[in-house]
């Protein structure tokens, strides 16, 4: 099952939520932010010891003083003309995390629009990105229940879109 939520996703009691991160993981703005600020200091600590996170690949740390079992970062591509790899890197932060969830057994995971903040990937074309990277993965990975954790109305707009047009495909 796929759906939207409209609200914090650090509120979200699901086995792992999936982090807008930076390449350093040592936490930023928007979603970071307020993912390392509601896990503790011990997330900073344990992000620490990844050193680091490539563009395009996720990494796992426990969650900490979340509701959620784990924390996997997520290093999405800034968006510069659509021609540098950006959707390949989308998806894969979204396949990726997937299969994480499958190594680490989580039968729950909340995902934020990555990269739809500071890194300006326009939010219709990530919409439909995410949503078919989740959908490809899900049948294999023992995901149950897949949430996107939205704030904004137009990131809302943009999935609810993205997901019916699957449902009718």
């Amino acid at each position: 099952m796929i759906r939207i939520f409209s609200g914090d996703i650090t509120q979200l009691r699901v086995d792992a939520i999936v982090n807008a991160a930076n390449s350093s993981l040592l936490g930023g703005g928007g979603v970071d932010g307020a993912i390392h600020r509601a896990a503790g200091p011990e997330l900073v600590a344990a992000c620490r010891m990844l050193n680091g996170c490539k563009t395009g690949d996720v990494k796992a740390t426990p969650g900490f003083r979340l509701p959620a079992k784990f924390v996997f970062h997520a290093v999405g591509p800034r968006w510069q003309d659509g021609r540098h790899g950006e959707a390949e890197k989308l998806a894969s932060c979204y396949a990726k995390a997937m299969e994480l969830a499958r190594e680490h057994a989580v039968k729950s995971i909340a995902f934020p629009a990555i990269s739809c903040g500071i890194y300006r990937y326009p939010v219709q074309a990530a919409a439909e990105i995410a949503v078919r990277a989740v959908r490809e993965a899900l049948p294999c990975s023992g995901v149950e229940e897949v949430i996107f954790a939205l704030i904004d109305p137009a990131a809302m707009a943009a999935f609810e879109a993205a997901l019916g047009a699957g449902d009718a495909a």
